[in-house]
């Protein structure tokens, strides 16, 4: 019987696989190794399942297939598909093969499935649905720090809005530093361990992406200041419900005014 192994293949930016005939003994022209051979294995097979090439339900070639088309040895190939399983993004079926699993078991939070979700996303859905989710959340932890903060913790989080305004427009790089701090301040005071874990992951991950960052301008930097000094007056104030609204305002607004143009899917009113 003869098996076809899948293959990645990167053109002009786009991501497209082919099946190839899998190689007898008599082939000489083996795929050449890579540099950290395991974990560009594992890259290559997490995005064959994160673009969609292989869909939910559908089956990973057999073993021997893999193997000869990433030119690697059978360890290699059962490691990566342990590390898939562990990630949700396949299931092994003692006796039928791997199988892929649907979306909603994935981890999405695992970064290297993460970073291939924001890579491969035409349409920027997927950090438009990092933001709601983050807003929800940051927005409900800003009313619990409103509701319960000492007046030292309040004083934490005025050091780190000090710091932005002293970096202002020129300092970019120490502005973002200290947006970042003020906001993990936040989730920190906010003893909502489940939804800061939940929150620093998807923030921390997705300001790696260049994507992320999108259109920023002096403007943008001078009306985030205001945005987080109307979540920390509504925190200093003991507001809750305005703190809750105003970091929600913050995070959706902050991202509207930076996103790229390509297709809104999450963010209409």
């Amino acid at each position: 019987m003869e098996y076809v192994a899948a293959r990645l293949i990167a053109q002009r930016g786009r991501v497209r696989v082919v099946t190839t005939p899998a190689r007898t003994q008599g082939d000489v022209s083996p795929r050449l190794r890579i540099d950290r051979i395991g974990a560009r294995v594992l890259q290559e097979l997490v995005e064959l399942v994160v673009t969609g090439a292989l869909a939910a339900d559908d089956f990973l070639p057999p073993e021997q297939a893999l193997c000869d088309e990433f030119g690697v040895s059978r360890t290699v190939i059962r490691e990566c598909i342990k590390r898939m399983q562990e990630k949700g993004l396949v299931l092994v079926a003692q006796g039928r093969g791997t199988q892929v699993r649907a979306f909603s078991e994935w981890n999405v939070l695992d970064p290297l499935v993460f970073e291939a979700l924001v890579r491969h996303d035409k349409s920027l859905g997927v950090l438009d649905e990092v933001s709601v989710v983050r807003a929800a959340l940051e927005g409900v932890m800003a009313g619990e720090v409103a509701h319960a903060a000492s007046e030292e913790e309040v004083d934490r989080l005025h050091t780190h809005l000090e710091e932005m305004r002293r970096a202002g427009i020129l300092d970019e790089a120490a502005f973002q530093e200290a947006d970042l701090q003020f906001h993990l301040e936040v989730m920190a005071l906010s003893n909502n361990q489940i939804a800061a874990t939940i929150a620093r992951s998807l923030y921390v991950r997705a300001r790696q992406s260049s994507r992320w960052n999108g259109n920023v301008n002096d403007d943008h930097l001078a009306l985030t200041v205001t945005e987080h000094e109307r979540v920390y007056e509504a925190i200093r104030s003991g507001e809750v419900e305005a703190a809750r609204i105003a970091m929600e305002e913050h995070i959706l607004g902050s991202w509207r005014r930076r996103r790229l143009t390509d297709g809104a899917r999450h963010l209409d009113p």
